[in-house]
């Protein structure tokens, strides 16, 4: 594993249009779990369709419910070595950009400047309004449901909700058009925790690729691009980010 450490450390130091993307994998080492996967929220609770929740007002009770049984994990969680070790890459000068899967906001409390991340499925801290777009933070909502308001509702009768992409929601498409044109232009594609599996997410590594990136992947399970990559290595995010964090710095 060291050589290839020193590979993709060589590979960033080269360049400043590294672009990192992260899925659930670099999470999970804060206390977040991947909620997809046995004993995840999902394996316990039926999720609630977009459609559901803007029809539904029971529906828009049951989102809530368990959009507050996410926040126990939540709200425990801080940046790990993983989320630090790229906030320090661009502190170098060398982080071009941050796409993430994750809705957690755990980059941008790292320290990582909010222009240069795009939060392709949107970012649970915020909630907003399904008809008038107005945003609120967590905590108002928060206070809100605990009050007894189980199913909050806008000054304008529109439904609020987390600002994140619900099952059967569409992607958002300037965020995904920034994240296609971002992938393209980068030297470096750094795939750091994800299966690659959800589109149009899973699509950002094929267009690095095809503009001629150097294409790097630290997940601890397969994935599609494993036999397509230039370097592939097994291991949590934080322990490898690490190390190639210092094999950055030392020149």
């Amino acid at each position: 594993m060291d050589k290839k450490v020193a590979l993709i450390a060589e590979k960033i130091k080269a360049t400043k249009k590294l672009v990192v993307f992260t899925g659930a994998g670099i999470s999970t080492e804060s206390g977040i779990p991947d909620y997809r996967s046995q004993g995840g929220i999902w394996d316990r609770f039926r999720p609630v369709y977009f459609d559901e929740f803007m029809s539904s007002r029971e529906s828009r009770i049951r989102y809530w419910e368990q959009r507050m049984d996410m926040e126990k994990n939540l709200r425990r969680a801080k940046p790990n070595e993983g989320h630090m070790s790229i906030a320090a890459l661009n502190d170098l000068g060398h982080l071009h950009a941050l796409i993430t899967q994750n809705i957690d906001g755990l980059h941008g409390a790292s320290g990582i400047p909010g222009e240069k991340i795009i939060e392709l499925h949107g970012n649970t801290r915020r909630v907003r309004c399904m008809s008038c777009k107005r945003l609120i933070s967590w905590k108002e909502a928060e206070d809100r449901i605990e009050s007894g308001d189980r199913a909050p509702e806008c000054s304008c009768g529109g439904y609020f909700k987390p600002d994140t992409v619900s099952f059967g929601q569409a992607m958002p498409v300037e965020e995904t058009k920034k994240a296609a044109r971002l992938s393209s232009e980068s030297d470096v594609f750094m795939v750091i925790g994800s299966t690659l599996l959800v589109q149009p997410a899973s699509l950002m590594p094929e267009y690095a690729r095809a503009s001629g990136g150097f294409l790097a992947i630290i997940n601890l399970s397969e994935t599609p691009f494993d036999r397509k990559c230039d370097v592939l290595i097994r291991g949590k995010a934080g322990d490898v980010l690490k190390q190639i964090l210092d094999r950055v710095r030392s020149g």
